[in-house]
């Protein structure tokens, strides 16, 4: 009789095999429509093709095309068959890296002559792509030795730089794209990929895997547009051409994201904050730095002191401190050592070395060593909104989102071990409560735990205080994702993910333990037994930095913001020149109850100045003519809403106030969600 095999599968279950069997049999023997499915497996832990055969004992979990693991191996099988169609288009084209990325792939390539692709190109390659796609190539994984891999890529200067590089003990480029951890190259080929003199020439690439096992599992895909990228994001080096795609698991999926992806366009921050006068970035500036106008100025005064007024209420002491310090401040803290990169150059003055400063926990722990401490004061609670300075590289800018100088709603606790828990539970109950004030509801979690190689602290204090984190979540039936070894080696933390109105994700909260600054700054308090301890700091920022939360806001309400958040609440608009002077009597109505108005003159015809407010998107536009001012009325057109007409101007400045007040105390109130639309003015 054949011998035989034991598979376990991921409910527990021991299953009997032939020898020789693969995660595809297995796939099939469980159901046709997980074979159908079925895109690689994970073996042991480990990901691999589905056609690889498997071994006693092992532990095997299929993968299947609708779940982000089975997305990432379409993409990278897509980008594959990407560069297959661009080598067989443009000969002599050297072809780099290949990664699959969030919702989609890329690949890089250097074209001879200093060819650039063109917009047509684009879809030449993407037919191509979609004839290799279907003749169904099989995926066929093999492993070389080195010098193997380097006579196959002899001419991709690419590839042998990757191929010496991972063949002398080097690290890895993050793409996926080469296994050299059993001493051998893989590579992946796929047969009968292209003619040439002799007949079918076959397509090779370096590729740690898996695959799926033919092309013909491809084709939910669409190529985007090109880009430059440095080879290895090295400025110095050669400027490659990068070829952006996505791809899914079905036409419907594929649709889905595309339509998002042009929506995401339409609530293009940048696009948004230029057409609605909110901010600008000079180029006299330098890239990353931004100005804020009146109108942009008004909406972040408004973000800003909601948030101090929250802090306040919250037991927090407000503190300053100054944009630069002498270097040995950030020796002691450790970011010379390991964050010299992210911050900007020296200054070099007459008494020492200064550096703008990257972030505010230093100061704030010299704001605590500044006397000496009773456990009486604890838990302490600090604030400030900071500004700090980043030095970001050019290519990953990105509007608010990414940028060099910001301002960080920054707050750092220190407390006992005894005193962590309950701290951790307000944060984060501090946090969601003034998200939703904003509008999100819809929240994910993340517990990073600590790397084992790579920490600072006892386990003790790393156990107390991952379990701290945990129980908070636990308490409050939050679902979450565990990030084993994800931590920061100063301590453990969560991360607070929102969904915005088109359903993408943005990390905007973090709450983290840090065991490193106090030993580094010899921070101490005198505990109930008169003798001197460590308190433990915890670091909480709520929006992340005002300027990428404004430009998360700006995109999750399209620019339309609500009531109390729009730069301008009223407009009022009259008929003629001779209603201008009930027009300004309507605007001091509303300002005099804390509104923000003003008054368009009858410069322009009427329909042109309301056409205008609406793509200026205005919670509510008034239009007042003769009737209007001889009855004390209004005509009301609110954003989204039917048009009312002969509204009495003391019923609506008494809803707007109601509103408003409404408003105020929903957002005081901090054990509620307040509304999308309930905050005060």
């Amino acid at each position: 009789m054949p011998s035989t095999i034991t598979i376990t599968l991921p409910d527990g279950t021991a299953r009997e095999y032939p020898e020789g069997t693969t995660a595809a049999d297995v796939a099939s023997s469980i159901g046709k429509r997980l074979a159908k499915a079925a895109v690689a497996a994970i073996d042991n832990g480990d990901e691999i093709d589905l056609g690889r055969p498997l071994h006693d004992g092992d532990q095997v979990a299929i993968v299947t095309e609708d779940t982000e693991a089975g997305r990432h191996v379409l993409r990278h099988s897509t980008a594959h068959v990407l560069a297959q169609a661009v080598t067989q288009l443009f000969p002599g084209a050297k072809f780099s890296i290949g990664p699959a990325i969030e919702n989609g792939f890329y690949y890089d390539f250097d074209l001879p002559g200093g060819k650039t692709f063109s917009e047509d190109d684009l879809a030449v390659i993407e037919a191509r792509m979609r004839e290799i796609i279907a003749a169904d190539q099989p995926f066929t994984r093999s492993e070389v030795s080195p010098d193997e891999a380097l006579r196959i890529f002899a001419d991709q200067p690419y590839k042998v730089e990757i191929i010496e590089r991972v063949s002398s003990g080097g690290d890895e480029l993050d793409s996926g794209e080469v296994d050299g951890s059993s001493g051998a190259i893989s590579v992946y080929r796929n047969t009968g990929s292209g003619q040439g003199p002799g007949g079918p020439v076959d397509f090779v690439d370096l590729c740690r895997g898996p695959h799926v096992p033919s092309t013909g599992r491809l084709g939910h895909f669409a190529l985007q547009k090109v880009a430059g990228a440095y080879w290895r994001g090295n400025e110095k080096g050669p400027m490659l051409q990068r070829i952006y795609g996505t791809a899914w698991e079905s036409d419907a999926a594929l649709k889905a994201h595309l339509e998002q992806l042009a929506e995401a366009e339409k609530r293009d921050h940048r696009k948004l904050a230029t057409e609605l006068d909110l901010l600008s970035f000079p180029s006299e500036l330098g890239g990353g730095l931004a100005v804020w106008h009146p109108k942009g100025g008004i909406v972040r005064k408004l973000i800003e002191d909601y948030s101090r007024m929250r802090h306040e209420r919250g037991g927090y002491e407000f503190v300053f401190t100054p944009h630069l310090t002498k270097s040995t401040l950030y020796e002691t803290s450790g970011h010379l050592a390991w964050y010299a990169d992210g911050m900007y150059p020296p200054m070099e003055m007459d008494n020492g070395t200064y550096y703008m400063k990257p972030m505010n926990c230093p100061m704030h722990c010299l704001i605590f060593r500044s006397r000496q401490r009773s456990y009486r004061e604890l838990p302490l609670r600090l604030f400030e909104l900071g500004t700090v300075y980043r030095y970001e590289r050019a290519g990953t800018l990105h509007g608010l989102l990414r940028i060099r100088g910001f301002t960080q709603d920054d707050s750092h606790i220190y407390c006992t071990a005894e005193q962590l828990p309950g701290e951790i539970g307000s944060l984060l109950d501090f946090v969601l409560s003034v998200l939703r004030a904003f509008g999100f509801e819809d929240f994910t979690f993340n517990l990073s735990t600590k790397d084992p190689d790579k920490y600072v602290g006892s386990d003790e204090i790393w156990e107390t205080a991952t379990d701290a984190l945990r129980s908070v979540l636990d308490d409050r039936g939050f679902e979450y994702s565990i990030k084993e070894g994800d931590a920061a080696f100063y301590g453990p933390k969560i991360d607070v993910d929102v969904r915005d109105a088109i359903g993408r994700s943005w990390q905007l909260s973090t709450i983290q333990c840090d065991f490193n600054h106090p030993e580094r700054f010899e921070l101490e308090y005198v505990g109930s037994d008169n003798q001197r301890h460590r308190p433990i700091m915890v670091h909480r920022a709520l929006f992340g930095s005002i300027e990428r939360f404004f430009g998360v806001l700006l995109e999750h309400f399209a620019g339309a913001f609500p009531t109390w958040l729009a730069p301008v609440q009223v407009r009022v608009l009259p008929v003629s020149s001779a209603h201008e002077g009930y027009a300004d009597q309507v605007a001091r109505s509303i300002t005099a109850v804390g509104g923000r108005a003003d008054v368009i003159r009858a410069v322009d015809p009427l329909g042109k100045r309301i056409r205008a407010a609406k793509l200026e998107k205005l919670p509510y536009v008034l239009v007042v003519g003769d009737d209007d001012v001889a009855a004390t009325t209004v005509g009301v057109n609110p954003r989204g809403g039917e048009v009312e007409r002969g509204v009495a101007l003391d019923v609506f400045v008494k809803r707007f106030a109601d509103e408003v007040a409404e408003a105020t105390a929903l957002a005081l109130d901090a054990d509620n969600a307040p509304a999308p639309d309930a905050l005060p003015a």
